[in-house]
């Protein structure tokens, strides 16, 4: 990310690297749908998911609705009926088609996605090369992150396209290999207390982009009472949730919330999603196809009743998201440097590595999976929804949904901070979502 404190007395430079970053952004998003077919990028497996090329053709979108049309002297949109059509929830921007119908836009072809993508990349460069005014880094920031959410839905999706079809095909076909090859050795669990106090959490955007970019959720920073917490070294395993499988854990009304048990009985839980019995074993399906269920990872695609109900089988709980926070604040140095996020492009979380001495003691912090907080998403304290449009971005969302934390194996480096804050309803599981373990001390 380029470092705006020094650039910004260089408008040249500033507009060189953020034009760099810029193209480096909207790369990835086409890297991640190179293997998928015209027809791949139409298919929309629920309501909750959306198809590639809506997601490649939203983005640009973006970036020409926010940005090119107010404040690109002449630039005409590649195509008006395109302001509705591509349009998600923002009400305040006129209508938009039900997300449910965008797998019925076989027009504009992927082809003219395409061009949409590169006239609107074109006008970019023109407009940055004119150099940075402060708002209009502040919306360029915000594209560029809105885009890297759908670089990480795009991954999500298609994996829940391609496991709703009796084919079973690969969203990484040229990495199939028949067995995991990942670590079956489990690092032991320990506990790492924090003590009562009064923290500070949120994040601390100071002027601008001086402190880097943040969410109109992640704002203001304030104070916070804590009481004395302990909070597991590392995500619960396949082989940990497995022993909750296998002890009755999916019939046992005890442990689920009501609405929770509504969903199991439902939809007929027996087991995270993608996990299937193949015999006397389990498999999973994964961007790789399927395969063996390796008990050393970590468990995916799970709910946060799921979770919640594993928590209290376990005898502990979810953290709070405040009690997440401060503790991955502890290790936020040296966090991202061993863990496994989009770039590696493993896309699947993998098991931990045994620590040796000196190590930090918290792991998997940043990537592998989300991990549900017991904490509803609601605003911060003194928390303002900001004006016009961009206050639907976040802030009409603040209601029956619950936090998580730490990003996933598909969450840009450059795009996860121990502030952030994701968010999707409790029943949700399609997202690449676990269960890291917390509870009181005395």
């Amino acid at each position: 990310m380029p470092q705006t404190s020094s650039l910004l007395t260089d408008p040249l430079l500033l507009s060189r690297e953020w034009t760099e970053r810029y193209d480096n952004v909207r790369h990835q998003t086409l890297k991640l749908v190179e293997t998928l077919t015209p027809e791949d990028q139409m298919v929309q497996s629920m309501p909750e998911a959306s198809p590639a090329k809506w997601h490649i053709a939203h983005t640009t979108w973006f970036f020409e609705t926010f940005i090119l049309v107010p404040h690109l002297r002449g630039y005409a949109p590649f195509d008006a009926r395109f302001s509705f059509l591509f349009n998600s929830y923002y009400k305040q921007l006129g209508g938009h088609p039900h997300r449910t119908l965008r797998s019925t836009f076989s027009r504009p072809s992927l082809d003219q996605i395409r061009l949409y993508r590169t006239r609107v990349d074109n006008a970019m460069h023109e407009l940055l090369g004119r150099g940075l005014s402060a708002e209009l880094l502040r919306l360029l920031e915000l594209g560029l992150n809105h885009e890297q959410q759908h670089q990480e839905l795009i991954v999500t999706d298609i994996k829940h396209a391609f496991w709703m079809n009796p084919l079973r095909p690969s969203y990484q076909p040229s990495q199939m290999r028949a067995v995991e090859s990942g670590a079956s050795t489990i690092a032991p669990l320990t506990w790492c207390r924090f003590d009562e106090g009064v923290y500070k959490a949120g994040h601390n955007k100071a002027g601008h982009t001086m402190r880097g970019f943040a969410f109109d959720n992640e704002l203001p920073r304030h104070e916070t009472y804590i009481k004395p917490f302990s909070i597991a070294s590392r995500l619960v395993t396949n082989q940990e949730y497995l022993a909750f499988v296998d002890n009755g854990g999916y019939r046992r009304t005890e442990l689920w919330l009501s609405d929770a048990w509504d969903h199991v009985c439902a939809n007929g839980w027996t087991a995270p999603l993608y996990w299937e019995r193949a015999g006397d074993t389990w498999v999973q399906f994964t961007c790789k196809g399927v395969v063996p269920l390796n008990p050393a990872e970590p468990v995916c695609h799970v709910s946060f009743y799921e979770a919640d109900a594993f928590a209290r089988w376990a005898g502990a709980r979810l953290p709070t998201e405040l009690e997440w926070e401060i503790a991955a604040d502890s290790v936020r140095d040296s966090a991202k440097k061993t863990d496994n996020l989009l770039e590696r492009e493993n896309f699947h979380p993998a098991p931990t590595q045994q620590m040796s001495s000196g190590q930090m003691s918290l792991q998997q912090i940043f990537g592998d999976t989300w991990e549900w907080t017991s904490s509803p998403y609601t605003a911060y304290p003194g928390y303002h929804t900001p004006a016009g449009a961009e206050g639907e971005y976040n802030g009409k969302f603040m209601c029956n949904q619950m936090v998580l934390r730490g990003g996933s194996c598909v969450t840009p480096e450059s795009h996860i901070r121990t502030t952030y804050r994701n968010f999707f309803p409790p029943q949700m599981r399609w997202q690449f979502s676990g269960i890291r373990l917390a509870h009181d001390c005395t």
